[in-house]
């Protein structure tokens, strides 16, 4: 391993999924202001859209997105221009 060339800053910071509220903890040297209270203590927290915990690859779970009202607005704003 190089010398100098690795973060310094390594601390314990708190992940937080905002999809189910799963947390976790583990070193970082992400940036964050958010704190929280995690087993008595305060953490940075970095809060996450998605983790292995809800993310359908690890789950098997298959979360279907309804993309028919996007298609809909798309071909409404485009119809003036079909010949």
């Amino acid at each position: 391993m190089k010398n100098g060339i690795h973060p310094e800053n390594y601390r314990l910071v708190v992940f937080k999924d905002m999809s189910n509220d799963e947390v976790f903890l583990c070193k970082s040297t992400a940036e964050t202001k958010d704190t929280i209270e995690y087993e008595g203590q305060e953490y940075p927290l970095i809060k996450m859209e998605i983790s292995s915990s809800s993310h359908p690859f690890y789950t098997g779970k298959v979360k279907l997105v309804d993309t028919a009202g996007r298609v809909d607005k798309f071909m409404n704003k485009y119809k003036k221009f079909a010949k």
